[in-house]
């Protein structure tokens, strides 16, 4: 009964980051990288339909045939779907349909797990609330680009993740050189890309104790960082002319002073003392340049932070998110989970104010294309 009641709380939990939203909310797509809420919702619930209820649950009767095609999100071996970009035109299904869908198959998943599954489709069943946990964070991510965005800057509600991101007194902690082991060890879950463990060989060195702070990232827009090309990458400085890019995402220069989009409501002057968030891996990395310093390798990164605090951002490491030695993929669907992706992105280490607490763990890599930063992100300087 432990899985049922996993199931239901992890469940409810998608829901109530929904509730302080207007009907409205649910269905705007400003970007192609952030998806409506609605569809989130429908997605995580297409998941456990697909791949536990449809094949294991005998007379299931599928919600809607047409969801299949709605709610896939990249499983090529599941069919055809709605190309990403094209998820904001879903004015139907309804909200009202797909909390509908949602009870649909949770009382139908609530009588699958009246008995223990086979291990087989309790591995799957694990990983389809991981699945979900890892869609509330990213309805945390569109939640707030979609009402930061908005022109009104609406509020999102009073009590919110963001309250707590001041960051810890700076220090410098030095690692020596070695060879070290870096990967999941355990029989807890964990994602398949953190796995094979391997050793490595570090150099010398040492990283920050504390995140870069608001007050900090706010010297190098004065001293016109954005406008100097010495500190970026080619394809970083493109991208900044191109976008016009000359602050973090969610900060406004209003009548002389730097604002920034609060959930609770409206631009609000920046906190210098919380960490800078919402940036790209180029402005990261043009940040360290600029002070003289480094990102720390993801390698370097999980060796130090048994030794530092972390959690409240997910931060930039210069590694390229590649498989480690031995990694392979698992047959079928869910074999694209992971390794399909391991091109073109940079790794994140850490976990956020917006992550489930049992993501949080040494060795779990997040990844993102490097000129994305709507995800709670920040940096922690190396040399």
């Amino acid at each position: 009964m432990l899985l049922l009641s996993n199931y239901l709380s992890i469940r409810k939990l998608s829901e109530t980051i929904c509730e302080p939203l207007q009907i409205e909310d649910y269905v705007v797509q400003p970007i192609v990288d952030v998806s409506p809420p609605k569809w989130h919702l429908g997605h995580t619930t297409w998941f456990f339909e697909t791949f536990i209820l449809k094949p294991n649950l005998i007379a299931y009767q599928e919600f809607d045939a047409d969801y299949n095609y709605v709610f896939n999100s990249y499983y090529e071996t599941v069919g055809a779907r709605v190309i990403r970009t094209d998820r904001g035109n879903l004015s139907r299904p309804t909200v009202a349909d797909v909390y509908k869908y949602r009870a649909h198959v949770n009382e139908a998943m609530e009588s699958f797990l009246c008995t223990e599954p086979e291990e087989s489709i309790k591995q799957l069943l694990i990983l389809g609330l991981n699945h979900e946990q890892q869609h509330q964070e990213l309805l945390r991510y569109d939640i707030k680009y979609i009402l930061g965005h908005n022109p009104l800057f609406p509020a999102y509600a009073e009590e919110h993740i963001e309250q707590d991101l001041k960051v810890e007194q700076q220090d410098w902690l030095k690692i020596d050189a070695g060879i070290y082991e870096i990967g999941y060890e355990g029989s807890d879950f964990c994602f398949d890309n953190e796995l094979r463990r391997h050793k490595v060989y570090l150099p010398d060195f040492e990283i920050s104790t504390a995140l870069v702070s608001n007050e900090e990232y706010l010297e190098f827009i004065k001293d016109k960082g954005y406008q100097d090309f010495k500190h970026w990458h080619a394809e970083a400085w493109d991208w900044v002319n191109t976008n016009k890019i000359a602050c973090p995402l969610y900060w406004h220069f209003v009548d002389g002073k730097w604002l920034r989009y609060d959930l609770t409501g409206g631009l609000k002057p920046i906190k210098l003392k919380d960490a800078v968030s919402h940036i790209s891996f180029y402005e990261a990395a043009a940040f360290a340049s600029w002070k003289g310093k480094r990102l720390p390798t993801e390698f370097e990164w999980e060796i130090a932070a048994k030794k530092i605090k972390w959690g409240k951002l997910w931060e930039w490491t210069e590694s390229a998110y590649l498989p480690y030695p031995g990694f392979s993929k698992a047959p079928g669907a869910i074999g694209e989970y992971n390794g399909k992706f391991m091109v073109n992105q940079k790794v994140l280490r850490g976990a956020s104010v917006a992550t489930s607490p049992n993501h949080k763990r040494i060795t779990y890599r997040n990844f993102f294309h490097p000129n994305l930063r709507w995800h709670y992100n920040g940096l922690r300087l190396a040399k």
